[in-house]
């Protein structure tokens, strides 16, 4: 176990315990990472902020739910994806509005790592019409680089079930990017842009042959 790993748990320990600062200090370390995912996944700022309060209002009361089976920062990207999942289902049963350059060029700025180019709103604009489901899985492996072992225990999925959204999701990105000229898809790859669902988009959940816990495993069960 790593350093940051042991203190992360001594923190989740003394919050359980009645620390009222240990949590905090929790968020503090891990707050930037979980943003960037549930930007990533939903496209959006203001629903990416959602989505991180959701998520650490139910870590912060699930927490003497936590049995050490996976990192602390594992069991806190769960349940900011869940409520990533949670958020855009609940979206896409209303009106949305059509994601913009602009909308795209700010999403893609947050953490300073975007370029505000065409071919990147393309992109943006792309991915967020991706099933929500294989957004999860793209960004947490394509785009926050954890193991396809790591992203399972995430979402609460099995290995093949991870392996098979990315392939779809990668799959449907490239026909949706397929007017835009290969150069400009060398330095903009299309797994590293925002995601969110459309409306009305299929989700994973919908293949008999696909057996996926992720939306019955939910916050604390780690």
């Amino acid at each position: 176990m790593t350093a940051d790993a042991a203190d992360d748990r001594a923190l989740l320990a003394r919050h359980t315990a009645g620390d009222r600062e240990a949590f905090g200090e929790l968020v503090a370390r891990h707050r930037d990472r979980l943003w960037r995912v549930a930007l990533r996944t939903l496209g959006d700022p203001d629903d990416a902020a959602d989505a991180v309060q959701d998520a650490l209002v139910s870590a912060y009361r699930s927490a003497a739910t936590y049995r050490g089976d996976a990192a602390v920062t594992t069991w806190l990207h769960r349940i900011t994806v869940n409520a990533c999942i949670d958020l855009a289902r609940r979206r896409a049963s209303r009106p949305t509005t059509t994601l913009t350059e602009d909308n795209a060029r700010e999403a893609q700025t947050v953490d300073g790592t975007y370029d505000a180019s065409d071919a990147a709103a393309s992109v943006v604009a792309a991915l967020r019409r991706l099933p929500v489901d294989q957004a999860a899985a793209v960004v947490i492996v394509d785009v926050e680089g954890f193991s396809v072992r790591e992203a399972a225990e995430i979402l609460g999925a099995p290995e093949g079930t991870v392996k098979s959204r990315c392939a779809r999701g990668r799959a449907r990105l490239a026909e949706l990017l397929s007017d835009l000229a290969p150069g400009n898809l060398t330095p903009v790859r299309p797994v590293q842009r925002p995601v969110t669902a459309e409306p009305g988009a299929p989700s994973d959940d919908d293949d008999p042959n696909d057996d996926d816990p992720v939306d019955d495993d939910r916050e604390g069960s780690q």
